[in-house]
């Protein structure tokens, strides 16, 4: 029988961009020559990067691991294709003739196995497959070995046949060192492309408030404690109530810091279903449930070297917290349907808008994850609190509207900037953005008038509910609709029935003109009607 050529063999593996695609490759043109019986591949690498020995303690010291094994055993029970035997893994030390070769970088041939007591570790193993010789072969790319090749014949090596596997084992080097550099530069590009693509995400919803604004003495101590813990690593928690800028402060904290050339990753915990929470911090591998249909790669792997912004972390179910300490403690975790530890370094940085202190006392969230969190804390005071940004800040919302709605920006009388700060912000910076973007609409590059809800019925049943109504008493529809004529016709008496223009109706009750004109058509009232019936009475 003759040797297989080696060009289509060659071809193959220039084909193959996948590592065990071409140690597959490899065993596999072993397994077509003349008096074949076992051929396999041991690569030189850490625990970590092999398949089989990540899944147990690492060992830091690189030693040789099977990773292609194919055969023809005589004993039909055996199975040689299995790489995880009691030869996967073989220190380098080790005086097994694969350690030599791997060691020195000097191939090993033996022509009469059952006359070498040297190399022969089972003699009783060679004689029951009847196998007379061995060959093996370093495989070494730019002066470094980078695995081993090894073949039993059931005849003695020909020169033709050493030669052969010589040709092969240095071919196999080479597509084994591209195969790696590919997998490497693919690696690359997919977490490039994860981080693009989130990126992307962050730029659409990022710039809600723009830049942090305000000049008050609340702002500036927050600001303070930003520069104090944006030089360390401490975890920070940021309180304070919804629409304040949480989100900005976390940012603020992240461009201050040493992590701030690589990703800011942000996960809001309130938006996550509870089933998938796991999936969403850690990852999970293809297969590790339904609708798994690939790997994914979770928050924590994706913000590695940087930081990670748990928006609403009270949102965390108790369950998955034990598993978040574990990440901030150790910096290891599994992804979902995955034995392999991995290992983060990775920056924490939450928010809230609830009292986790009542929450940990009611059981809800876990005492030791709030301190571990909670190393740095940061309260972001609320806009009512903070009434001197008030005009920057809308200045800054209505140049965003125009510029985003394509409109001239409006006038913006003094007037609007005094009921703004009257005005007690329930939504903080968020309602504002709101109510602005809402006015520049409505104003339509003319003045703006801020809607602000005191204008509406709303604040005529609360201050209905003080002289003729019950605290918590439920206003009826039709009752609704009564308060708010009565509201509107004792504007339009007071400003003598002028609707428009300054002390006119609309000025009083804080709303612009078109939506005066609407509400009037609305609620049946004709001004000029009630002009008359005034001027009779």
């Amino acid at each position: 029988m003759e040797l297989t050529l080696l060009p289509p063999i060659l071809l193959a593996l220039a084909e193959q961009q996948s590592l065990d695609a071409v140690l597959s490759t490899i065993v596999g043109a072993v397994a077509t020559q003349p008096d074949f019986a076992l051929a396999r591949v041991w690569l030189r690498d850490d625990d970590r990067s092999c398949p089989v020995c990540r899944s147990a303690a690492p060992d830091p010291e690189p030693a040789l691991h099977l990773r292609a094994s194919a055969g023809d055993p005589l004993d039909a029970t055996a199975d040689w294709s299995r790489v995880n035997g009691t030869f996967h893994r073989i220190s380098l030390a080790s005086s097994l003739k694969i350690a030599h070769v791997a060691r020195t970088g000097e191939p090993v041939r033996v022509d009469r196995l059952r006359e070498d007591a040297r190399w022969v570790r089972f003699p009783e193993w060679v004689a029951r497959e009847r196998l007379v010789g061995f060959a093996g072969r370093p495989m070494i790319f730019r002066g470094e070995v980078l695995g081993v090749l090894g073949a039993f014949r059931r005849a003695e090596l020909s020169h033709g046949w050493w030669e052969w596997l010589q040709a092969l084992s240095d071919a196999a080097a080479v597509a084994v060192a591209n195969a790696r550099a590919f997998e490497e530069a693919e690696a690359l590009r997919r977490a490039l492309e994860l981080e693009r693509d989130y990126l992307r995400e962050e730029l659409q919803e990022s710039g809600a408030f723009g830049d942090i604004l305000g000049r008050s003495a609340a702002l500036a101590r927050v600001l303070h404690e930003v520069d104090t813990v944006a030089a360390t690593d401490t975890n920070v928690l940021i309180l304070g109530e919804s629409g304040t800028g949480k989100e900005l402060v976390a940012r603020a904290i992240h461009q201050r810091s040493r992590r701030s050339r690589r990703s800011l990753v942000k996960v809001n915990c309130g938006s996550i279903p509870r089933e998938l929470f796991e999936s969403e911090f850690f990852g999970h591998v293809r297969g590790s449930f339904t609708g798994a249909v690939r790997d994914r790669t979770g928050r924590f792997q994706l913000a590695d070297g940087g930081t990670l912004f748990l928006d609403e972390v009270g949102e965390i179910p108790l369950d998955l917290q034990v598993k978040l300490l574990r990440v901030l403690q150790e910096g290891e975790f599994e992804r979902v349907g995955d034995d392999a530890t991995r290992h983060v370094d990775v920056r924490v940085v939450a928010a809230t808008n609830r009292d986790l202190q009542k929450e940990v006392a009611e059981h809800r969230f876990r005492l030791d994850l709030f301190y571990r969190l909670g190393v740095f804390p940061i309260s972001v005071p609320p806009l009512r609190a903070r009434r001197d940004d008030i005009p920057d800040l809308i200045a800054h919302f209505v140049r965003q509207s125009c510029a985003r709605l394509h409109v001239d920006v409006p006038r913006l009388p003094l007037r609007e900037l005094d009921r703004a700060r009257a005005y007690d912000w329930p939504g903080n910076v968020r309602e504002l953005q709101n109510i602005v973007e809402r006015a520049v609409i409505l104003a339509r590059g003319g003045t703006l008038a801020l809607p602000l809800p005191e204008a509406g019925p709303e604040s005529l049943v609360e201050s209905a509910s003080t002289e003729t109504m019950e605290p918590m008493e439920i206003v009826p529809e039709r009752r609704w609709r009564d308060l708010e004529r009565a509201n509107v016709l004792r504007a339009l008496r007071k400003a003598e029935f002028r609707t428009y223009g300054q002390g006119g109706a609309a000025d009083l009750l804080g709303i612009n003109g078109a939506t005066l004109a609407s509400r009037l058509k609305k609620l049946g009232i004709r001004p000029r009607d009630h002009k008359k019936t005034s001027r009779r009475l």
